[in-house]
Formats: C-alpha cells, structure tokens, sequence
C-alpha cells in the first residue's frame, strides 16, 4: 500500500507532464501552422510580383507596338527606309526587341530592323496570319526563320514571344502588317530583379514561369526548361487561384510552392503563365525543429519543477487538481481559458500561479516568434533594402572593406516635384511612381551595389570602388541616375516628370563613422537644392563641388 503522499507526488508528476505536453502540443502545432502560412505566403507573394512584373513588361511593349502602327509614317506614309528608320529608333531604345518587320497585305516583307527578312514572304507564319486579322500576341517559342540571321553569341536557342497588329490607313482599311519578336532573355532579368533580393533571406528558391496550353516550363533551371509540369498547383493556378501548396515534384522531393495566375494588366489580357516560387520543405521549416527543441525543454524544466512542488502538497490538493485539469482540456479544445489560481493555502497558490504563468509565457513564446518572423528588412511599397538592411550591409561590407585601397560611395538622393504629383494626381499615383523610381535606381547601379528606401521619397545609394575611382565612379552613376529619373514616367496613362537632387559624400575618405558620412551627404544634397535642384553635389571637406545635370 503506498502512502497518500506518494500516490499525490505520482499523479500530480504524471498530470504536470500531460498538462505541460498538452500546451506544448497545441502552441507548437500553432506556431507550425503561423510559420508555414507565413513562409508560404511570403512564396506566392513572389510569385504574384514576378507574374506582376511579367504582365507590366508585356503591357508596355504591346503598347509601344500599337503606338508604332498607328503613327503617320506607317499608316499613310509609303516611304520604306522612313518606316525602316522609326522600327530601328524602337529597337535602340527597347533591345528586348530582337526584330520588328513591317509587311504588305501578301505577307512580303517589306522593311525590318537591320534589314532582316526583307523580300522574303511569311504570309505562312502564324505573326503575321493572326496580326492581319488583329492584335495577336503569341506565347514563347522556339525561333524559325531569325535563329540563324540574328546575332547570338551564347549559342543557347533561341526564344521569342510574338507582337503583331494590322496597320490601317486613313480609310480604315488594313495595309499592313506590323510585327515584333520579343527575345525571351528578358524574363531572366525579370527573374534576377525578383529572386536576387530575396537571397539573403532564403536558400534555395527557384522560380519557374509555365505556359498554359501544354504546362511547358519556360523559365526555370536549364535542365528542366521545355519539360511539362504535372502538379496540384499547376491545377490551382490555371483555376486563378494566388495561394502556396505544400506538394511532391516529379524528382521525388517534398517543396513548398508559392504561385501566382498572370491575368494581364490593363488592356493587355495575359497569356496565362502560371509562375510559381518553390523551396525544399526541409529548408523552409528549418526553424520548427528549434522551436520543438525548445518547447520539449520548457515542457522537461516545468514537469520538475512542478514534481518537486506537488512533494509538499497535501489531501486537499485533489480539488485543485481537477479544476487545472479541467482548464487544460479546454485549451486543448481550442477554448481561451486562464488556468485558475485556487488561495486555499499558499503552496496551492504559487503551484496555480506557476501554471498560469507558464502558459502565458509559451503564449508570449510563440507570440514573440511570430514578431521575430515578421519583421522584413525590405520596405514595403518599392521592394528596396530598408533602414534594417541598410545597417546590416554596412556591417558586412565595411567588415570587408579595405581601407587603404577601397572607399564607400554614399549618394543620397531627394526627388524634385514628388510632392506636386502627389497633390496634382494623387497619393496612389504617387506610391507607383516610387516603384518605378525605385526599379531605375536598381537598374541604374551595379549589380553588387545597394539602394536603400529611407522613407518619402528619399534614397540612399552606396556604391562600392577603387578609392582612387570613387569620384569618377559616383559622378557617372550620379549622372546616369538624374538622366534616368529625368526621363518622362507614364503612370495610368498620365505623362509624370519629375527630376531629382543628390549629395555625395565618401567613406572612409571624409569620415570613418557611418553616420557623420551619411550627414555629410545630406548636406550636400541640401547645397544641391539650394543651387537649382536636379543635379549632383559632391561634399570635399570645406570646398563642394556641383555638377548639374
């Protein structure tokens, strides 16, 4: 027979342990669901962006097309070497357009960019078949005629997506044909301006564009290119679904896979792409096996501690044993309930008191991963580096930074008559703008080089070079920024103009701390303001220089 006393400590131990694994059970299995929604969704979140971006690019060159087939020079002009001058303007200043042909009724080529084509007849070719009868634009495909007469020097094949429309004249009657091959190297910078930001946050991520006819992969890695995908998303994507699955692939492997359904933008309707983002699942959910490990220690440390409290219990334990069991078969029914504090003796209230305030720390626990899963270091209109990231970068980069022979480049960077177009137009039109100003700036710097929103419509660049080429270096992309910015931005079919001011100041050149450069910069950029906005001025200790644009 054992004693009261021992059969209580067995019990109360054992209940603890139930108790503790209930909790842990139920504020793991939580959290799990939290942290794969969120990796998830984060996941179609790409994968809605580069199907954003896909249907933004195509819109834009649809639209320079039917601008070109509706100008005077092919619609009541028959001056070929003018019409051939205006396709040549259009691929100088959009080489993603690898040829554009300008043909006859009878399908004869009658004028092309580099003189591609001309005389031969490609009444045949679905470009100009469809065109004729309105505007076409075809999905990618393999080159036929150009694969052998345009320039390729990766010698990979090559890839075009089709642009066609007829050209009326005065009369309304179809004269010709204008048409353009799109070369399908352009996604993969797409890709790069998507994936590349998010390298740094994730391991492993691919993205692939799908065509909807046959499930063709058209972008993705190489040695999977050309094949079709069979999977649940592919299914759920054609559906118009934007979601995230957690599925097997045809190589056997678990991933978890974002998507998103291209649905065109505008008046361009789309061509269906279903692009999708995948991670292996073992690396999505690297986190979870520290998050168990840590609810199985909380879980070990609480059935101790409360064992070795329930030693000192007594008889009228069993009344408050019943009421914390009761309570934690709620919590496991989902109910939001507080373990109850029972004051018949002190030792009762200290063991309820703890039991309360393990749940609540778990809870707090759990809330405070999901606080330290969500916060981003990118700014949350444009996609650029924010404030966050900003500090991190510096850490890395003047950790790695040789002084003697390196030097920072710190640009800051207002923009002049932001604040007009917000007024005049509109905060919405405003927050596009920032993202087409933002997506310049990437272009506009190299590729290891950082842009970073601070807020408004203030950016920091930070350009990284030889010390003795610092100047030169900013003053070249300083320039080739402002000459960007100058350049007219069409927001909802509004003109947008605007210019933009910029302060330079070096690093470790003018200063070894990071704050005082950066105030450096902005002192510059105020002198900037001051002398006539839109241009650059660069800080050299007591003497600053201008340089107007």
């Amino acid at each position: 027979m054992f004693k009261l006393r021992t059969v209580l400590v067995f019990a109360f131990t054992v209940i603890v342990i139930m108790l503790t694994f209930i909790l842990g059970s139920i504020l793991s299995h939580r959290a799990e669901s939290s942290l794969q929604k969120e990796i998830g969704q984060s996941l179609a979140n790409i994968a809605y962006q580069m199907s954003d971006k896909l249907d933004n690019f195509m819109w834009s060159r649809q639209g320079e097309v039917e601008m070109l087939a509706a100008t005077y020079t092919l619609a009541q002009n028959n001056e070929i070497s003018a019409i051939q001058n205006l396709m040549g303007q259009l691929q100088t200043s959009f080489p993603s357009f690898s040829w554009v042909g300008y043909m006859n009724v009878k399908g004869d080529v009658l004028a092309a960019t580099d003189g591609i084509l001309v005389g031969a007849n490609i009444s045949e070719r679905p470009v100009f078949k469809e065109g004729i009868k309105g505007k076409f634009i075809g999905d990618v495909h393999d080159a036929v005629l150009l694969a052998k007469l345009l320039p390729n020097p990766t010698g990979e094949p090559l890839q075009f997506v089709d642009i066609s429309m007829p050209v009326m004249d005065r009369d309304g009657q179809v004269k010709g044909v204008l048409a353009a091959h799109l070369s399908w190297e352009w996604s993969r910078e797409v890709e790069r301006t998507i994936l590349e930001p998010q390298q740094q946050h994730t391991q492993d991520m691919e993205l692939f564009i799908v065509s909807k006819n046959d499930n063709t992969i058209l972008l993705g890695p190489d040695d999977m290119v050309g094949q079709q995908l069979d999977i649940q998303s592919i299914q759920n994507v054609q559906n118009g679904q934007n979601s995230w699955e957690i599925e097997e692939w045809p190589d056997g492997q678990t991933y978890l896979t974002g998507y998103a359904y291209g649905d065109g933008y505008l008046n361009y309707e789309g061509l269906g792409w279903s692009v999708l983002v995948r991670q292996p699942e073992a690396t999505a959910f690297i986190g979870l096996n520290e998050l168990t490990r840590q609810f199985i220690m909380v879980g070990a440390a609480a059935a101790l501690i409360f064992a070795a409290i329930g030693w000192l219990l007594s008889e009228r334990i069993t009344k408050p044993i019943r009421g914390i069991t009761n309570a934690a078969n709620q919590l496991r029914q989902g109910k939001d309930v507080k373990i109850p504090v029972y004051k018949s003796f002190s030792d009762m209230q200290i063991l309820s008191l703890s039991l309360r305030s393990l749940v609540d720390t778990l809870v707090r626990t759990e809330t405070a991963l999901g606080d330290m899963k969500n916060q981003a270091h990118r700014d949350q209109l444009t996609g650029l580096p924010n404030r966050a990231a900003l500090e991190i970068y510096l850490e890395n980069t003047i950790m790695d930074l040789d002084p003697e022979h390196e030097a920072l480049s710190f640009m800051y960077l207002d923009l002049d008559g932001f604040k007009r177009v917000n007024d005049t137009l509109g905060h919405q039109t405003g927050d596009i703008l920032l993202q087409k100003v933002a997506s310049r700036l990437r272009e506009a710097i190299p590729a290891r080089d950082i842009v970073v929103r601070l807020g408004g419509d203030e950016f920091l660049i930070i350009l990284r070079s030889g010390k003795d080429e610092a100047m030169d270096a900013a003053g070249m992309i300083s320039h080739r920024i402002i000459e960007s910015i100058n350049s007219p931005f069409i927001i909802d079919l509004n003109h947008v103009t605007i210019g933009c001011s910029m302060g330079v100041s070096f690093y470790p050149i003018h200063d070894r701390d990071v704050g005082s450069i950066i105030r450096l910069a902005d002192e510059s950029l105020y002198q900037s303001k001051q002398s006539g906005k839109n241009r650059v001025t660069f800080y050299q200790d007591e003497d600053i220089r201008s340089s107007d644009e």
